[in-house]
């Protein structure tokens, strides 16, 4: 039986150190522009979608909307120019300008009226809960923001529980009893019998 080997051998006109063009160049141009392209546009829209911190608060914006007799939703931000003028820039790009004396004292005019919402109160109250917590080194799980109230603990221990009403901050020890009511979340925690945390 005979075996039969084939092999290819470079052509005797094949030089190794020669460049060769190829047609297509043009075509792959034209790819690589494309993709360029594509990738400027995905860029964009990723920086368009982006999370950005709005530097106004839903109260600013009440604030401003007061002011100025528009809706709050329609501010998108204001910036001071020069020291003098206060701009405000709406949603549909417009701007007005504003004296910045004279935008002041509105702001502190307006800022005395306006009533605090549910979520400005609930912020304000979760800070003092918060800071009252700090000294007095206990923790709770998360709030019932409708009655605002939580349970407390020190060293995974139930010390009692807290909130606050119409009435003011209140504190009992148990789930059913009577609440003491007190003027801050300081005091309602010490009716619970806990002394602040001593530094060593």
């Amino acid at each position: 039986m005979t075996q039969s080997v084939y092999t290819q051998q470079t052509a005797s006109s094949f030089n190794y150190n020669t460049s060769t063009t190829v047609t297509e160049v043009p075509f792959k141009d034209e790819q690589a522009l494309a993709q360029a392209e594509l990738n400027n546009y995905i860029e964009s829209q990723a920086e368009a979608v982006a999370l950005t911190q709005d530097p106004l608060t839903s109260r600013d914006r009440r604030i401003i909307g007061e002011i100025i007799q528009v809706e709050p939703e329609s501010v998108r931000t204001i910036w001071l120019e020069s020291g003098i003028t206060v701009w405000v820039r709406f949603v549909n790009g417009s701007c007005l300008p504003f004296d910045r004396d004279w935008f002041a004292k509105r702001v502190a005019e307006v800022k005395a009226t306006l009533p605090e919402t549910p979520l400005e109160r609930n912020e304000r109250l979760s800070d003092e809960l918060e800071e009252a917590c700090v000294k007095f080194n206990l923790w709770h799980p998360q709030i019932d923001w409708l009655s605002f109230s939580t349970k407390l603990y020190r060293n995974n221990q139930l010390v009692g529980y807290i909130g606050c009403n119409y009435q003011g901050w209140y504190s009992r020890p148990r789930t059913y009893g009577m609440n003491r009511f007190a003027s801050s979340a300081e005091e309602a925690i010490t009716f619970l019998g806990v002394r602040p945390a001593v530094a060593a």
